[in-house]
C-alpha cells in the first residue's frame, strides 16, 4: 500500500469461531449492506488433477455511508474450521440485503466452493447475488468522465486504483505463500487494503450515480402539493394519519439500526440450519443495485479443473496473470493456473 492512503485501516484476523473477532464479523455482516470480498490461494508451480486451496478469505464491511465507516475481517481458513462458517457465508453470498463487491471475483469463487466441497460443504458456493464488479463501476466513471461512450477496458486493479483513488496498491504479495502461518503484517496489509480499496472505488462510483440521478430528476420537479400548507392544513388533509404512521415507523427502524450493535449476533437457527438476519438494504444502494446489479452463478463445468494442453511449455504474458500477475516471475508452469481466463477472471 501506498504512503499516499491516508485511510488507517481497521483489520481483524478471523482464526476461531470461538474468538471476539469472530462475533465482531458476524455482527457487522448483520449491519452491513455493502461487503467487499477477495480471496488469496498459494499459487501451483506442477500439475495438478484439483483447484488450489484458498488459505485467505478478505470481506470489507461498510457499516456507514462512507468507507471510512468500515472494518475488514481477514477469515484465516487454514485455521478455522470451514463447516463452521460455510453457512454463515452462504448466507452473505445470496442475501438480497448485501451488494457484494469483487474484482473478477468468479475465479475466487470457483477456488473457494472447492475448497469448502473438500472439506465436506457440499455443494460450496454456485452463485454470489447481488453483486457488482469494480471494473463495471470503473468503465462507468470512465464513460461519464470523457462524456463519451469508450469501449470497456480490461484493467488491473492496482491501475483502477491509480486512476480512481490516486494511490498505487502494490502487487507485490500477490504470488507469495498465503498458506504459511503466521502472516506476516505486509501480507495482512496486502490482503486488506485489496478488499478494501474497492468499497473506495465503489463509494465514488455511487456518488456519481446518485448525482446523475438527482439531476435528471429535479429537472422541472413540480413543488410538493403540501409545500405552502401551514401545519393545520397538513394536519387537516384526510391522509395525514398514515403519513404520520410511517414517519413514526421510519423513526423507530432509524432507533433500531442505530442500537443494532448493542445486541449479540443475530444467527438464528431455522429447522437445524443456521441463518444470518440481516438489515434491510439502503433505498440509495437498492437503486444501484436495480440499475447496475450483476450475479455470479456457477455452472457444474466451472467447477471441474481445466487440463492443461500446453503441459512442460511457458506461457504467454496474459495467461501468467495470477488474478492479475500470479504467475509472474513462475517458469516451468503445468496445470490450471489460479488466473484461468475462461472462468472470468
Amino acid at each position: 500500500m501506498d504512503t499516499q492512503n491516508p485511510s488507517p485501516l481497521k483489520i481483524h484476523i478471523v482464526s476461531s469461531t470461538d474468538s471476539p473477532e469472530f462475533t465482531h464479523l458476524t455482527q457487522s455482516l448483520t449491519r452491513s449492506s455493502l461487503v467487499a470480498l477477495d480471496a488469496e490461494w498459494k499459487p501451483i508451480r506442477t500439475h495438478q488433477s484439483s483447484f488450489p486451496t484458498v488459505a485467505l478469505l478478505q470481506l470489507a464491511c461498510q457499516l456507514g455511508p462512507r468507507s471510512l465507516d468500515s472494518v475488514t475481517f481477514l477469515v484465516d481458513l487454514v485455521s478455522i474450521p470451514l463447516p463452521s462458517i460455510w453457512e454463515i457465508l452462504r448466507d452473505v453470498f445470496v442475501s438480497p440485503d448485501i451488494l457484494k463487491l469483487g474484482f473478477r471475483f468468479k475465479q475466487d469463487l470457483v477456488y473457494l466452493s472447492s475448497t469448502f466441497c473438500a472439506q465436506g460443504c457440499d455443494p460450496g458456493f454456485d452463485r454470489v447475488e447481488p453483486f457488482l464488479d469494480i471494473t463495471s463501476a470503473y468503465n462507468h466513471l470512465q464513460h461519464k468522465q470523457h462524456g463519451k461512450k469508450k469501449p470497456k477496458q480490461t484493467k488491473s486493479l492496482a491501475n483502477i486504483c491509480e486512476e480512481v483513488l490516486g494511490f498505487s496498491l502494490s502487487k507485490e504479495l500477490q504470488c507469495s505463500d498465503w498458506s504459511r502461518r503466521p502472516l506476516t503484517e505486509e501480507q495482512k496489509t496486502y490482503a486488506a487494503m485489496d478488499a478494501h480499496c474497492l468499497l473506495e472505488i465503489f463509494n465514488i462510483f455511487q456518488a456519481k450515480v446518485v448525482k446523475e440521478g438527482n439531476y435528471f430528476h429535479n429537472i422541472n420537479k413540480p413543488a410538493p402539493p403540501d409545500a405552502n400548507l401551514g401545519l393545520k392544513g397538513v394536519l387537516e388533509k384526510d391522509d395525514m394519519n398514515s403519513k404520520i404512521l410511517r414517519i413514526k415507523f421510519c423513526e423507530a427502524l432509524d432507533i433500531v439500526r442505530a442500537t443494532a450493535s448493542d445486541f449479540p449476533q443475530r444467527i438464528v437457527t431455522v429447522g437445524g440450519m443456521r441463518s444470518m438476519c440481516t438489515m434491510p438494504i439502503d433505498e440509495s444502494l437498492l437503486k444501484v443495485v436495480k440499475k447496475y446489479g450483476e450475479k455470479i452463478m456457477l455452472k457444474e463445468s466451472d467447477k471441474k479443473p481445466k487440463a492443461s494442453k500446453k503441459k512442460g511449455k511457458r506461457r504467454s504474458s496474459v495467461a501468467e496473470n495470477c488474478k492479475e500477475n500470479r504467475l509472474e516471475n513462475l517458469d516451468g508452469w503445468q496445470g490450471p493456473p489460479p488466473w484461468d481466463l475462461s472462468l472470468g477472471k
